[in-house]
C-alpha cells in the first residue's frame, strides 16, 4: 500500500506520468489503437511492481538458501573433483534441486498477490475486482461478495495445481501413486 503511493509519486514527479486510474483522460473514449496500448503499460507498471516486490523477495531468499544448502553437498563437490565446469555444475543440478521449494510456493505466492490486489487497485483507482469487491462489502451486497470469494479461491486452487503440476515435472522423485 504505502510502496505504490510511493511509487505513484515518483512516478508522477520523475516522469511525468499520470499512474492513477487504466487510461490517461485521452485515451478514455478511444476505440483500441497501439498508443492507447502504450498508455495502458505505462499505467500498470506500478501495480505490477508492487504486486511482485514482495513474491519475488520471498523467493530470491529461499532461492539462495536452498542453492547454498546444495552447494555444500557431496555430489557437487565430486562432480567439480571430476572436471565438470562450473557453470554445467550450477545448472544441471543444485539450481534444478533449488527450484524444488519455489515451485512448491506458487500457489501460497499467488495467494498473496490475490489477496493484495484489492487494496491496489482501490488505491491506484484501476478497474479490478478490488474495488467491486469493496463497494460490494459496503453495499451489503453477499451475493455479489461471495461470488467475488468463490472466484478468489478458485484462483488460488488453480495456482495451487499448477504448482503441484510443476513440482511433479521438475522433480521426478514426486510423482502420483509413487512407492514410499
Amino acid at each position: 500500500f504505502l510502496f505504490a503511493l510511493i511509487l505513484m509519486y515518483l512516478g508522477q514527479k520523475w516522469f511525468g506520468m499520470s499512474v492513477g486510474g487504466l487510461f490517461s483522460p485521452e485515451f478514455e473514449d478511444v476505440a483500441w489503437s497501439w498508443a492507447r496500448f502504450a498508455d495502458m503499460l505505462s499505467h500498470l507498471w506500478v501495480p505490477v511492481v508492487v504486486l511482485g516486490m514482495a513474491a519475488t523477495a520471498f523467493q530470491l531468499r529461499t532461492m539462495r538458501a536452498t542453492l547454498l544448502d546444495e552447494l555444500n553437498k557431496m555430489y557437487v563437490t565430486a562432480a567439480r573433483a571430476g572436471g565438470v565446469p562450473e557453470f554445467n555444475l550450477l545448472i544441471k543440478y543444485p539450481v534444478r534441486m533449488a527450484l524444488n521449494p519455489i515451485v512448491a510456493t506458487l500457489g501460497w505466492e499467488l495467494s498473496k498477490i490475490i489477496s493484495g490486489a484489492p487494496i491496489i487497485g482501490i488505491v491506484l483507482s484501476l478497474p479490478t475486482i478490488g474495488p467491486l469487491y469493496v463497494n460490494a462489502l459496503l453495499n451489503q451486497d453477499m451475493y455479489l461478495a461471495g461470488a467475488l470469494i468463490l472466484i478468489y479461491c478458485l484462483l488460488v486452487v488453480v495456482g495451487t495445481f499448477i504448482s503441484d503440476i510443476l513440482l511433479m515435472i521438475l522433480d521426478p522423485r514426486i510423482r502420483l501413486g509413487g512407492k514410499g
